[in-house]
């Protein structure tokens, strides 16, 4: 996040020339080191395998394989490898490649509950040689927005910090291409916290870094292992204001027990006091355009023994004029305090807070550090963590080759390719139809598939599956659609599966498993009986007979069909052969559709070609190519389903060369759709008033002989 923090008139440009520096300084050398215990610190780009330890910090890192599929390592510009001292800024990942690509941290590194700090880290280094031209692009932690990253130079840094409670057992770093650039990242950190820690953090609310400053004349930055959970407190030094007196100690600053923050020993060392003064003043602006809650933290102890003297020190807190952040505070010697707000302060168009001794004070305010954060709200809520599991698990298992990446349904912009989800105010998102037709699956149906418990439609189609099918999937009481065409599945087909079929609770398709025995009887094989021999008349009678039998029941089948023609009743899905019931008897002998291969044709319905007395046309393609028009029965429309199939059987029953061709047709329990030929040239109304293709209106004699080919096909 860009910082806009200032000492009054500060320019806060000096942020940028002084970053990179500091990002790769060493910790205090001042302080004791400790282990870096849970420490995860990835180098974006990092050649596949490979790890090292810094050495200034003793920090391991390793390559981000693992973490993340897509993207591509690029290394920065030769140009700007010479003034590079970290190693991690070498290298990045860049992703060209789709809207949101997301790191996932999971394992041992995550627990669910607990708090964590999570930085990242960027260095454009000219990889892509577009140096000048100016790029963004979003940061997100799993769902919800955390940053925005702008690059406007070649040299231009950045860093970005959070402090979240992971809601699961992992968290996800997603970056979201806007349009503006190609999003790129060259490190991540990951350092657990005690719970106890900043308290504002939680599972509805995560902190945002907006500065954090250590102040004194004798600061240097620090990191690990000068703070135990390398935390990066940048040296006020550098800011060319000096309208304050820098003041510091060589005696150890304690922690006062129960404290939230745990500012180091080297931090709290060095202070700042006003010159000639009684008053304190820290001033920011907030970033234009952004709804920014902030937290501040001030680091406060005293330095100098006063005991014995006739010194004292006490001060008072305001905020824009408002006494808002607690009660006059006397700071202790030689132990670590702080002053904090429990809420968000109110919103100002600028900020300033103020530290005003007391008229019985003797020596003016004291500050040691600051550290001032902005909240992120957890408002878009993941999906139903079981989906998100049994989602994990099935891509894994199948090492699915498809962007899915972060939350599988959230946010309803980012859904997984093949996912349809349902969504309310009050629970989580769900999985409600999974198409993994043609997507080259190897091995059994995983049975995590039947964790997906409020899934409504299944697309296993036409992949090399095999084994048996799990009866787990019986349990999906919302399943309407299990397609397992053109497979290689064996064994009996569950019992309870096919009792729904026949039901007509499910569409059960099972076409092209030639080992499958979907007759609900045991597929054992029994011995074969031995052989007897038949004499000559016998086998011509056994010959004879059940060809007799069969023309005898075509005779019959042809003289019912003759004579009744439609009737009201229940049908047989022509593709697997169990009954259907239903309300309307639409038995056509075009392309059968479920809503799932509808939502497919026309990529969840994105292009809308106009709208009728029957709802909305859609514009779709075949799986060979093939431009159609989806014409989808609205639930308000003002024509019912009568006058929707009405249509449906004149189209079967008529063809002329002059009416648009069917396709084919969806007729499910909520969902009524008419598949039609693709007319690219526009529709009539647009040729008769010229905003077709060509500019022109029609003609007299053109518009005369439309309407007479149009009688033609109605005749």
């Amino acid at each position: 996040m860009a910082i806009a923090f200032r000492k009054k008139k500060m320019d806060s440009r000096f942020w940028w020339q002084i970053f990179l520096a500091f990002a790769m300084a060493p910790a205090g050398a001042r302080s004791q080191s400790t282990d870096a215990i849970g420490f995860l610190s990835i180098d974006c780009g990092l050649e596949p395998g490979s790890s090292y330890v810094d050495p200034l910090t003793n920090i391991s890192y390793v390559s981000d394989v693992g973490f993340i599929d897509t993207g591509v390592n690029r290394n920065i510009s030769v140009a700007y490898m010479v003034d590079v001292r970290a190693r991690r800024y070498l290298t990045l990942r860049a992703f060209p490649n789709g809207t949101r690509n997301c790191y996932t941290i999971r394992s041992s590194a995550v627990a669910r509950g607990s708090k964590y700090l999570l930085r990242a880290w960027f260095f454009y280094g000219n990889y892509d040689g577009l140096s000048g031209q100016p790029q963004s692009f979003h940061l997100h932690l799993g769902v919800n927005y955390w940053d925005r990253v702008n690059v406007t130079t070649a040299e231009s840094s950045y860093r970005t910090e959070i402090i979240a409670v992971a809601t699961a057992g992992y968290l996800s770093v997603c970056l979201v291409n806007t349009g503006t650039g190609t999003p790129f990242i060259s490190g991540i950190d990951l350092r657990p916290l005690r719970d106890s820690l900043y308290p504002a953090a939680n599972e509805r609310r995560s902190l945002v870094l907006f500065s954090r400053w250590n102040l004194g004349e004798e600061a240097d930055y620090v990191r690990y292992p000068a703070d135990p959970v390398d935390r990066v407190w940048m040296p006020w030094s550098f800011s060319s204001q000096r309208n304050w007196n820098d003041v510091s100690t060589n005696s150890t600053v304690e922690n006062v027990p129960g404290d939230f923050f745990g500012a180091p020993s080297v931090v709290m060392q060095t202070a700042v006091t006003p010159i000639n003064s009684s008053i304190l003043v820290l001033a920011w602006d907030p970033v234009p355009g952004d709804v920014n809650q902030f937290f501040p933290i001030l680091h406060i102890s005293e330095i100098f023994n006063l005991s014995g003297t006739n010194q004292s020190r006490q001060f008072s807190y305001y905020v824009n004029g408002l006494r808002t952040l607690g009660n006059i505070v006397t700071p202790p010697y030689l132990y670590a305090d702080a002053v904090y707000g429990e809420v968000p302060l109110p919103s100002f168009p600028t900020y300033n807070i103020s530290l005003e001794a007391l008229s019985n004070s003797t020596l003016p305010p004291i500050l040691n550090a600051f550290e001032l954060y902005v909240t992120m709200s957890n408002t878009s809520v993941p999906s139903d963590a079981g989906d998100v599991d049994a989602m994990t698990v099935i891509k894994e298992r199948y090492q699915i080759q498809r962007n899915w990446m972060g939350d599988p349904c959230s946010p309803i912009a980012f859904v997984w390719d093949g996912l349809n989800c349902t969504y309310s105010f009050s629970n989580s998102p769900r999985v409600t139809a999974l198409n993994l037709s043609s997507s080259g699956l190897i091995g059994e149906i995983t049975k995590s598939v039947a964790s997906l418990s409020a899934l409504q439609y299944l697309d296993l189609s036409y992949n090399n599956l095999t084994g048996s099918i799990p009866d787990d999937l019986a349990n999906l009481n919302s399943l309407k659609l299990l397609d397992l065409t053109g497979n290689q599945l064996n064994g009996s087909v569950p019992s309870n599966l096919l009792e729904m079929a026949q039901n007509g609770l499910l569409t059960l398709r099972l076409d092209g498993n030639p080992h499958l025995c979907n007759n609900g009887t045991s597929c054992n094989v029994m011995p074969a009986p031995k052989k007897k021999k038949i004499s000559t008349p016998v086998v011509v009678i056994l010959c004879i007979f059940p060809v007799l039998i069969l023309l005898a029941l075509i005779a019959i089948v042809w003289r019912v069909r003759k004579t009744q023609g439609l009737r009201r009743g229940g049908l047989v899905n022509p593709s697997n052969g169990f009954l259907k019931q239903t309300d309307n008897a639409l038995q056509l002998e075009n392309r059968q559709f479920t809503f799932m291969e509808l939502l497919n044709i026309t990529n969840n319905f994105q292009k809308i070609l106009g709208k009728g007395g029957f709802g909305s046309v859609f514009h779709g393609h075949l799986e060979d190519g093939t431009q159609v028009a989806v014409k989808l029965l609205s639930q308000s429309s003002s024509q019912g389903t009568k006058e929707f199939l009405a249509e449906a059987q004149h189209l079967t029953r008529v063809h002329h060369r002059n009416l648009v061709s069917l396709v084919g047709y969806c007729n499910e329990v909520n969902h009524l759709a008419l598949v039609y030929e693709f007319m690219s040239q526009g529709t009539l109304q647009d040729h008769l008033r010229g905003r077709a293709n060509s500019a022109r209106a029609l003609s007299w004699r053109q518009r005369l002989q439309m309407a007479i080919d149009s009688a033609r096909g109605f005749e």
